[in-house]
């Protein structure tokens, strides 16, 4: 895993220096390609924002038991989400 890992990004930089020069950033094709790959690395960070790492803290036997640190937590979590948003719809 260390070994593929060190590897991804030099390929990487070697793929996008390759195809820089017939890139067209305004075609049509390039537009949804990316739109196809901002969805899936959008997809993965909210997974992993909701199912790693919001999950313990809401599982959690103290968080289950107080309902004024249940409504708490969930008024952040929906606060911090309409901030993301806004920002998302600001940039």
């Amino acid at each position: 895993m260390m070994v593929f890992f060190s590897v991804t990004t030099p390929i990487g930089i070697g793929v996008g220096i390759g195809i820089s020069s017939i890139y067209q950033e305004n075609s049509s094709k390039a537009l949804i390609i990316e739109g196809i790959l901002n969805s899936a690395s959008a997809g993965i960070l909210v997974y992993m924002a909701l199912v790693d790492l919001l999950a313990q803290d809401f599982m959690n036997p103290r968080m289950q038991t107080n309902v004024r640190l249940q409504l708490g937590a969930h008024l952040s979590l929906l606060l911090g989400a309409g901030c993301m948003s806004f920002l998302a719809k600001w940039a």
